[in-house]
């Protein structure tokens, strides 16, 4: 809100006189800021008290006793750290204190259905193969905006108690009741857990929400309305205000999340760049889940389709990219010859058919339909038409549709030679059809600007024009008036829900797998895809290993595993010290020899070459698990993408497993010369046993510019 200025000359100096007053008195307190300072994991020396340390170290620092507006928050459950208010010269002070990994400003991350998940192939009901009595014991942690508890989604009719592993609580906050399905409910904003956003709603609802038919909006996308695992449990994480989603806050959850007890997290936010793992709260809690045994599904980022924009680039973190699926919500416009142009919006509005005068100027709208190259909806005008660059509807609080640049042109056009021009917008449709998924425009890309060795996104999902729960406090669009119990969304934030929901059906087959096996089993079983477009963002910068395939991933054949051990070596290879991998892991670590982090065991392969015309040789070491069958082998294919020259080979090419459980390894051997500095080289290795298609990209690219 904009301060009211005084009209009087008095008054105002009396103002400014106080506030030096008050500002002479609080100086103090607006030179600090709150900072992050992550210690690692918590020792495990039975005397030590996290909290009791956070404020010894405070006071040693500061000079204070009372740390009393000092201290914002202590983690203690699951690692060790604090958040605290300090001055720039304490923050230096304690940045080189022993046994700190990092010190960092507090900042606010950003937010990042009924026919997706039949899309994908997992259907509803008895349609598709499920274990319900461990589904009925798995928890998916959603860190977010909280949620509407009342919602059908969320139901708790026909749940057990919650599973005794649970070790959470329900502090929603006033009038925030859990039940058996919706079992936890922490909040870090002072505000409670009950979401007045809508998003927090939508993701969990997707992730696991339950079956919930007749959901619409306003009739709109009209069908069932579910979570990819209906039977699991829910615990909801709100970390974020109307004025972002704090650092402190998502380290918090996290904290609480792993300690308890949740299987698989789901975190639909995010930095806007890709930041140093040890300073990056998602990338921290990540790696403590992944120690504990957790999955951490996180969106890749809303700031494509810009080269080198993805946000969520540690190998531990399972990275989704956003597609469309086989429905799109589309609005027709009906001009007078009965020509039919076809428009995008999510328009709940019907004209009935009847038939207004198109004008082009805003001052002639009233009771007519503008016609606009601005994209708003006109408040005076019976109906706005707009000329639309998304690949992707968008609610509208007033009858709208936005039409694509070229039938924007036609109907200008044609108004030039028909004078008195008529139409009429109708009420948008749900249309289904038989194209190939998409990743779309504001999904972010690759390469990973942090670690140039590892591809991401990992793997893409439905993200587009996604139905599900929201909350009833929260205006579908902006300046709407209208209050909706389901809505749709687009984002990374929608796919992101979708592949944890993904990773905990998973889970529910495979109880004993660890993050790294179902990371993989979502990768290697993934659909290939297609490039959609010309140009790096048409590549596996786009899309990662695929489009994740629910049902292929329960049984992948072979997987890539990796464990705290791996991820420690990993860092090794990036440079990072031993002094300060000890810190996080707790561990005695010793960064000895070369490491390279491309020989990662990932489930995708990538390598950043130098620009140069000279010949290279880059190789790729790896070893798989079968998961599959006894006396089962596996024969090597490579398939090559985007007209790639380059050579590869494979050693050994044919990989005979006898039992389950066995590992073997492999080389990947790529050469060649003159790679296009705009476009990556790629193939695909695909193992095949005659039942498994076990498929991994290979990339090798150079710079990317971010203008492409």
């Amino acid at each position: 809100m904009a301060k009211r200025a005084s009209s009087f000359c008095l008054l105002s100096c009396i103002v400014v006189f106080l506030l030096g007053l008050v500002s002479a008195a609080t100086d103090n307190r607006q030179d600090k800021q709150v900072y992050v300072v992550y210690m690692g994991s918590l020792p495990s020396r039975p005397d030590y008290t996290p909290m009791s340390n956070h404020i010894s170290i405070l006071q040693e620092v500061t000079g204070e006793s009372s740390m009393e507006g000092r201290l914002v928050r202590s983690y203690k459950r699951s690692f060790n750290g604090f958040a605290a208010r300090l001055t720039e010269s304490e923050r230096e002070q304690l940045a080189e204190m022993e046994g700190v990994v990092s010190v960092f400003p507090n900042k606010k991350l950003q937010l990042q259905t009924t026919a997706s998940w039949d899309f994908m192939g997992l259907k509803e009901g008895k349609n598709t193969k499920r274990n319900l009595a461990v589904e009925s014991d798995t928890i998916v942690g959603v860190i977010d905006t909280g949620v509407w508890p009342e919602s059908e989604s969320f139901s708790g009719k026909g749940f057990g108690p919650p599973p005794k592993k649970w070790k959470g609580v329900c502090s929603g906050g006033k009038n925030f009741t859990c039940n058996n399905k919706l079992i936890g409910a922490r909040d870090y904003t002072g505000e409670g857990t009950r979401d007045l956003d809508g998003h927090g709603s939508h993701t969990a609802s997707t992730a696991a929400g339950n079956a919930v038919t007749g959901a619409s909006f306003f009739g709109i996308g009209n069908g069932t309305a579910r979570g990819g695992v209906p039977a699991a449990r829910i615990a909801a994480y709100n970390v974020c205000t109307d004025l972002g989603c704090k650092t402190d806050a998502v380290l918090s959850a996290f904290d609480d999340a792993i300690a308890d007890g949740v299987d698989v997290i789901s975190v639909s936010l995010g930095d806007d760049n890709a930041i140093p793992y040890e300073k990056d709260p998602i990338a921290i809690g990540a790696f403590h889940a992944m120690a504990k045994g957790i999955i951490t599904v996180n969106a890749a980022g809303n700031s494509g389709p810009t080269p080198n924009s993805v946000a969520s680039v540690a190998p531990w973190i399972l990275t989704v990219a956003a597609s469309t699926t086989n429905r799109e919500f589309l609005t027709e416009v009906v001009i007078q010859n009965g020509k039919t142009l076809v428009g995008r919006s999510v328009n709940a509005f019907d004209l009935q058919g009847k038939n207004y005068p198109l004008v082009f100027q805003e001052s002639q709208a009233k009771g007519k339909i503008l016609v606009s190259e601005y994209s708003f909806s006109s408040k005076t005008a019976v109906a706005t038409i707009i000329e639309g660059y998304n690949n992707y509807a968008t609610i509208s609080p007033r009858p709208l549709s936005a039409l694509s640049p070229d039938d924007y042109d036609f109907l200008l056009s044609y108004n030039k030679s028909t004078k008195s021009l008529q139409g009429t917008v109708l009420k948008t449709e749900a249309v289904f059809n038989q194209s190939a998924p998409k990743v779309v425009s504001f999904s972010s890309r690759g390469p990973n600007t942090l670690a140039v060795d590892l591809l991401k996104p990992d793997i893409t999902a439905p993200g587009v024009e996604i139905l599900a729960a929201y909350s009833p406090l929260s205006p579908p669009s902006l300046e709407d008036q209208r209050r909706v119990k389901y809505s749709v969304l687009s984002g990374t934030s929608m796919s992101c829900p979708h592949v944890a929901g993904v990773a905990a059906y998973i889970k529910t087959f495979h109880p004993d797998w660890s993050p790294s096996m179902i990371q993989s089993a979502i990768m290697t079983t993934a659909w290939s895809m297609n490039a959609s477009d010309t140009g790096v963002a048409s590549t596996e910068f786009a899309y990662g290993a695929g489009h994740v395939d629910p049902i292929a991933a329960l049984n992948p054949g072979l997987v890539y595993e990796l464990d705290k051990a791996d991820h420690i070596t990993f860092l090794c290879g990036l440079k990072y010290s031993s002094k300060t991998l000890r810190l996080i892991t707790g561990e005695a670590v010793n960064c000895t020899g070369n490491t390279l982090p491309r020989n990662l065991n990932y489930a995708s392969m990538t390598a950043k070459r130098a620009r140069s015309n000279s010949p290279f040789t880059v190789t790729f070491n790896r070893t798989v698990t079968n998961v599959g069958t006894p006396n089962s082998t596996y024969i090597s294919q490579i398939v090559l993408n985007h007209g790639t020259k380059l050579s590869f080979k494979v050693s050994p090419s044919v990989l005979a497993m006898r039992s389950v459980k066995e590992k073997q390894s492999f080389t990947v051997t790529v050469s060649g010369s003159n790679i296009d500095p705009k476009l990556p080289s790629s193939a695909s290795l695909v193992w095949s046993d005659g039942t498994h298609k076990v498929r991994s990209p290979i990339v090798v690219y150079t710079d990317i510019p971010d203008s492409i």
